[in-house]
């Protein structure tokens, strides 16, 4: 395993990062594809046995089964003190008053929340899972700053939004003296590279460090078909939403994949995984992982070394998508 720097920070996380989205129970209808307690530990025992030290959950996955599942894996093989663990704020299975969003009253209720499923003291890396627009970002920059004041978290990051408001919540941070974000989670891969005009570009400018969720495309950049057999496949509507409409144009990027791989006798997952890994500011791609096999698949991508002509071949093709990640006002007033 390989291990960088995050970002402008001396915390050592490893270049692939596990996340646990799928970790939860199934009969909630959460996700019907997530997998039992009992399958998350295999996962989370493997990672740690591959050297994956750097973790990622949110408060909203599995409603909080994500969290739970985590923990208890981490406390069972590892040592508190070597292992990196992230999760995040934003969303919440309540609708009603305060639960939700980037309030000072919700991000304080939510940390602890968080800790008491994970079983931590403290989390390495506390995200705001979106961006709030009915929260002043002076508010939450302070009661962010506040949360690693008490320890309860040592760094902030931001994750899916757009790059005007991750450079004003820097700019807030700054001009009070409080603490500023360190990584950027964003949406990004071969068939979604919006972000790649304006918020790369900002974070290698800063050295804010990127953790790319969906690497893989919800698995599309997995197999030459669009459509797979997995259960995942068939039940996740948010992949569907975020994907199929521009499947007849991202279907020659995922020919094009396909022949990389093949020419250098790996995966499909492994050349996306890969593509990632070559991008300056791309610390560690978050892997949602299930199975403990696609797991250690994944991490072998970092031994994959394309050439230029590879990254060009696989990118030509790429035609502007509609955005996702990133709400709008409009958007963020729906999820309430």
């Amino acid at each position: 395993m390989d291990y960088r720097k995050l970002g402008n920070t001396g915390l050592d996380v490893s270049r692939i990062c596990l996340g646990t989205m799928g970790f939860g129970r199934p009969e909630t209808g959460v996700f019907p594809w997530a997998v039992d307690y009992d399958k998350s530990e295999q996962v989370v025992k493997k990672a740690l046995d591959l050297g994956i030290n750097f973790f990622d959950t949110a408060n909203i996955y599995s409603y909080g089964d994500s969290e739970e599942f985590l923990g208890k894996a981490l406390k069972k093989y590892a040592n508190r003190d070597e292992v990196v663990v992230a999760t995040k704020v934003f969303f919440s299975q309540s609708d009603k008053p305060n639960q939700h969003g980037l309030s000072r009253k919700a991000i304080m209720t939510q940390i602890d929340k968080s800790l008491k499923r994970l079983d931590m003291d403290y989390v390495d890396l506390y995200i705001i899972h979106r961006w709030d627009y009915n929260t002043p970002i002076e508010e939450t920059m302070e009661a962010l700053h506040d949360i690693v004041k008490s320890g309860k978290a040592r760094y902030i990051g931001a994750s899916a939004m757009y790059s005007w408001q991750f450079e004003r919540a820097q700019a807030v941070a700054r001009e009070h003296n409080w603490t500023e974000f360190v990584s950027m989670q964003d949406h990004l891969n071969l068939l979604y590279r919006e972000e790649e005009r304006e918020m790369l570009p900002l974070c290698e400018d800063e050295n804010i460090a990127v953790t790319p969720y969906s690497p893989l495309a919800s698995g599309h950049l997995t197999r030459p078909t669009w459509n797979g057999g997995t259960k995942r496949a068939q039940t996740d509507k948010v992949a569907e939403s975020k994907y199929d409409n521009a499947e007849q144009n991202d279907m020659e990027i995922v020919k094009r994949v396909s022949e990389v791989a093949a020419k250098h006798h790996v995966t499909m997952a492994q050349v996306a995984i890969a593509w990632l890994l070559q991008k300056k500011q791309v610390v560690a791609p978050i892997i949602g992982a299930t199975n403990p096999d696609h797991l250690a698949s994944s991490v072998d991508a970092l031994n994959v070394k394309l050439d230029n002509e590879d990254v060009k071949y696989m990118k030509a093709p790429y035609l502007p998508h509609k955005l996702v990640g990133a709400f709008t006002k409009e958007e963020n007033d729906f999820t309430r």
